[in-house]
């Protein structure tokens, strides 16, 4: 054995060499450095969970999945459509459209009905 002939390897207590212990140890060293870091882990998890939930709230309901539910939501986009399209002819302001802008702008309009 290369330990048992070794100048200095030699000298230590059979528990510190071999093969057997050194797994032993780095499992020890693994499992504390896990334990460790693990509540770190877990927050930065539970963190990104919930920026994900705020950023898929902030895009809004999901789309539809079925037929109709398909065709219903493109027939009340194209009533929406032609009600702007009606009230901006008419002259009159549309007070959601003016909202939805000065989001987009960062600033605040109101809105003259």
């Amino acid at each position: 054995m290369w330990f048992a002939q070794h100048p200095i390897y030699s000298t230590m207590p059979d528990g510190y060499i071999g093969c057997d212990v050194l797994v032993q140890k780095l499992t020890r060293i693994l499992f504390t450095h896990i334990k460790h870091n693990m509540p770190t882990m877990i927050n930065e998890c539970k963190d990104k969970c919930r920026e994900n939930e705020q950023d898929l709230s902030e895009l809004g309901p999901p789309m539809p999945t079925t037929q109709a539910d398909k065709m219903q939501l493109i027939w009340q986009m194209v009533l929406e459509f032609l009600k702007t399209y009606e009230n901006q002819i008419k002259g009159k302001v549309d007070a959601r459209q003016m909202a939805m802008e000065a989001r987009k702008q960062g600033g605040v309009a109101k809105a003259e009905l």
